[in-house]
């Protein structure tokens, strides 16, 4: 089944952004044609070697505070449901992929109009606001997560592909992991998520500061977090043996990743996914405010899979986090054992099997379309 046409929709953060991307070139690999739809936030996927055709549609969210806020909103997503018909009738799409997030609203909606087959992709351990509402209107739900709340009563049409990575993670599958012998050094790379997080900023430091000295200058610290906090943090650690790496970005993260023996981060999608295909243990601080508590159910499926240790934020502070880190340098043992659980949970063969799933939508379509022909 090649030379189909298909719609991504997609925007906003990284943890839609990643896996659309992911889709989208394994299908353009395959010869199909693929229509990124996005909005306004979608500049991330207009990259020089794109292998899709780049759309904006109107769209915003309806969960603004304020009522002329919310009109304003459903207006848009009206307009954008519009616009996505328009570009969806006029490429003759065979199947539509929403990835959760408002711009996935119009553009399962028109494809709804138009009798196009929709499948969704959740990439949290909860089905999310947008999916929970197109989801009647979806020929099948893949997950990221088992299981996710929310898919329950969906059963015969959900199917667990996992959560599609980026290329450069990928090949990072099956990297050696060897955890640090009692005097060794211990890499500890702390990954706030795009947007840093203080509490970790605020946290980490002084926990490190808590360790005893024995503990503390065995470690090398890559730590990432907003701009506004790294003259801090620097003058937190600037008593350890070994220079601290702090920056606001790293653009070789499938490396940290890989060079690390521990893990401190929050517990988004596109982080607890790869985590779980480089295979590396974490302690994970869900994001608290995360819509539906996502994140800390994030954490808990690596958590029950042995692969992480899963620390609430409201119970964070430095004791805490330097006595589980205190007990993980002593235990090396432990550190492998959850380095091998997260491997075992990683499904780098996710984008693949998403594929597959949207290419089966897709048949109906192409079924449909040569009944057509032949009539």
């Amino acid at each position: 089944m090649t030379g189909l046409c298909f719609a991504l929709a997609a925007g906003g953060t990284g943890g839609h952004v990643f896996p659309a991307e992911s889709l989208g070139e394994v299908l353009a690999a395959r010869n199909h044609r693929v229509l990124m739809l996005t909005d306004r936030r979608g500049d991330v996927f207009d990259r020089p070697d794109r292998p899709w055709e780049l759309h904006r549609i109107r769209a915003s969210s309806p969960s603004r505070p304020g009522v002329a806020s919310r009109l304003g909103a459903l207006a848009q997503i009206g307009l954008g449901t519009l616009d996505a018909r328009r570009i969806l009738a006029r490429s003759g799409t065979h199947a539509v992929v929403g990835f959760g997030g408002y711009p996935s609203v119009p553009v399962v909606l028109a494809a709804a109009t138009l009798g196009i087959p929709s499948v969704l992709h959740e990439q949290n351990a909860v089905l999310g606001r947008a999916n929970r509402m197109l989801a009647g209107r979806a020929r099948l739900i893949a997950t990221s997560i088992e299981p996710t709340r929310g898919a329950g009563a969906r059963k015969g049409r959900v199917r667990h592909t996992g959560n599609p990575v980026r290329a450069a993670i990928r090949a990072r599958r099956g990297a050696d992991y060897t955890p640090p012998k009692s005097g060794e050094p211990l890499d500890l790379l702390v990954f706030g998520g795009s947007l840093g997080a203080r509490v970790l900023s605020d946290v980490v430091p002084a926990a490190v500061g808590a360790l005893p000295p024995a503990c503390r200058e065995r470690l090398r610290i890559v730590q990432q977090c907003r701009g506004e906090d790294i003259e801090r943090v620097a003058a937190a650690y600037r008593d350890l043996p070994n220079p601290p790496e702090i920056a606001t970005f790293f653009d070789d993260m499938p490396d940290r990743f890989v060079r690390a023996h521990l893990v401190i981060a929050r517990a988004g999608a596109s982080t607890v996914a790869e985590l779980a295909v480089i295979g590396r243990p974490a302690v994970l601080v869900p994001y608290p405010h995360a819509m539906d508590a996502h994140q800390d159910w994030n954490a808990r499926a690596l958590e029950q899979a042995g692969a992480a240790w899963r620390i609430d934020e409201s119970h964070l502070d430095a004791s805490v986090l330097a006595d589980c880190l205190a007990r993980l340098l002593q235990d090396p043992g432990r550190l492998a054992a959850a380095a091998a659980a997260a491997c075992r949970v990683g499904r780098p063969g996710a984008a693949e099997a998403l594929a597959e799933l949207v290419l089966q939508a897709a048949g109906t379509t192409c079924a449909r379309d040569e009944e057509r022909t032949t009539a």
